[in-house]
């Protein structure tokens, strides 16, 4: 079955989807984006994933393409005619099409909107948070905004293809002094020798991860004591446990950082609890 996109008001074959090539998405990375996942038929955190959308759009001056309810509906248009029950749409906005120049338009010009789904076996990632993964640290390089969603995201393509060559799935960004901001595409988190969740703080130097959220949620209904902190990579190379948090990745364990093994090497008790409970208090909404 041939893939179905929406661009702009229309839904197309994949292989008929385009842009203008003056859309300041394509020039300029003027423009922001989500990825919502996709589970049994429904969609999880859209109210949270749409108010995120909201808040990139104002930060960038940038209205929204249409209302929250029907950008559900296209949302759940797109999953149906490609009948993913598994996996996950991307939604993305720019400012628009326009005459290139680094200034916004003179002329209002309408926002630009994208929506594709991906379907995704979710034994795939089951799989891999058994073994955990192994990620690299690399010195952070990006803008101060990265609490937006922006689609500007070469610092993070450059990242993940170095861990891509050293042999791991992710990359840790370290900020000037030494303290772990966030992954290329994830939250970082990792768990003391107590037991107590460690994560930085969501302010304007990592982005405000909707599945960070949710895990909150759950490890305070674990029982599970939360630090919102900065760490250092020498901490998070002694700690019992670490993991990544993501919505394409849920809750995934790291066993080695850099050439350091974590904990035993193995994936740790705490993360497997968190990512087994994460959908009990995750939302849920049927696509229909």
């Amino acid at each position: 079955m041939a893939r179905i996109a929406y661009v702009n008001g229309r839904y197309l074959p994949m292989t008929d989807a385009s842009v203008n090539v003056e859309d300041r998405g394509y020039q300029f990375a003027d423009g922001v984006y989500e990825v919502c996942e996709i589970r049994k038929g429904d969609l999880i955190d859209e109210t949270r994933h749409l108010a995120r959308l909201e808040y990139s759009l104002g930060e960038l001056r940038i209205a929204m393409p249409m209302g929250r309810a029907a950008l559900g509906m296209v949302l759940r248009q797109v999953i149906r005619r490609n009948r993913v029950r598994n996996g996950y749409v991307y939604l993305q906005v720019t400012r628009g099409v326009a005459p290139r120049d680094h200034a916004f338009p003179t002329r209002p010009v309408r926002p630009a909107l994208v929506v594709t789904v991906k379907p995704l076996d979710p034994a795939l990632g089951a799989a891999v948070a058994e073994d955990g993964i192994a990620i690299i640290t690399l010195p952070d390089n990006r803008w101060e905004r990265v609490d937006i969603k922006t689609v500007g995201l070469l610092p993070n393509v450059l990242a993940k293809q170095a861990a891509r060559e050293a042999g791991a799935r992710e990359a840790w960004f370290v900020d000037a002094d030494g303290f772990v901001t966030e992954g290329a595409s994830t939250n970082a988190w990792i768990v003391t020798g107590d037991g107590v969740l460690v994560t930085r703080p969501a302010d304007h130097g990592i982005l405000r991860g909707i599945t960070r959220a949710v895990v909150m949620e759950t490890a305070a209904a674990e029982g599970l004591r939360v630090e919102e902190r900065a760490f250092t990579v020498e901490e998070a190379k002694r700690a019992r446990e670490a993991f990544v948090t993501a919505a394409t990745q849920l809750v995934m364990p790291v066993v080695r950082i850099d050439e350091a093994t974590v904990g035993n090497g193995k994936p740790g008790s705490i993360a497997a609890t968190l990512r087994a409970r994460f959908h009990d208090h995750a939302e849920a909404a049927p696509v229909g």
